[in-house]
């Protein structure tokens, strides 16, 4: 029995991540795709909730939104459909959406052809004290599209369209309130998660 140094021990035990554009060793893997973001942003819990909770404007500043009809509406929940295109896919689905002023908007894909499961959810929090026109945004998406194809498509744009779609809803609340307020660089915190 060879005994191996441990220097040798510690890069043979090493894992190392490789991205594809297909998975060949692990076809069938989890299809879901999960990424959530929590930070400190210069708008209230009031100016966010009403950017993210007005779906019907979603076409007029989400990335990629062709459509966003709302379908039916009530207190506390709505039925929108839209209509989502990045080129070659294309989704038409219904959405039913959460409303709990000024905490919460939790959207959940009904219909969709594309998808097996599509969820987002967006948790506005108190800010900083001290700064009142500041509020935790807590921000998650989820979802598994049917196709392994289309799985592993969006492996590869994945980050950037999150990252696109969450920088829209800041540009719609800066168009519809103004200048974000300014926060200290030492208050300020972003933590980004995805799988």
């Amino acid at each position: 029995m060879s005994r191996i140094p441990p220097m040798q021990a510690s890069v043979t035990n090493r894992t190392f991540a490789r991205r594809s554009f297909f998975n060949i060793a692990s076809p069938f893997g989890n299809k879901r795709k999960e990424y959530s973001e929590r930070r400190i942003i210069g708008y209230s819990m009031q100016e966010m909730y009403e950017v993210v909770a007005v779906v019907e404007d979603y076409k007029l500043f989400v990335p990629w939104c062709k459509k966003s009809d709302i379908l039916s509406k009530r207190s506390g929940y709505c039925k929108a459909h839209l209509e989502i295109g990045f080129p070659p896919v294309v989704e038409k689905y219904t959405s039913v959406v959460t409303l709990v002023r000024p905490h919460l908007v939790k959207a959940s894909c009904t219909d969709g052809k594309l998808f097996n499961h599509l969820e987002t959810v967006w948790r506005f929090g108190p800010g900083i004290p001290g700064y009142p026109r500041t509020c935790t945004l807590d921000f998650s998406v989820s979802f598994e599209f049917r196709s392994l194809l289309h799985s592993q498509l969006a492996t590869l744009f994945f980050d950037e369209v999150v990252k696109q779609m969450v920088a829209a809803f800041e540009r719609r609340a800066s168009k519809v309130y103004g200048p974000e307020t300014s926060i200290p660089r030492e208050l300020m915190f972003h933590e980004i998660h995805h799988t």
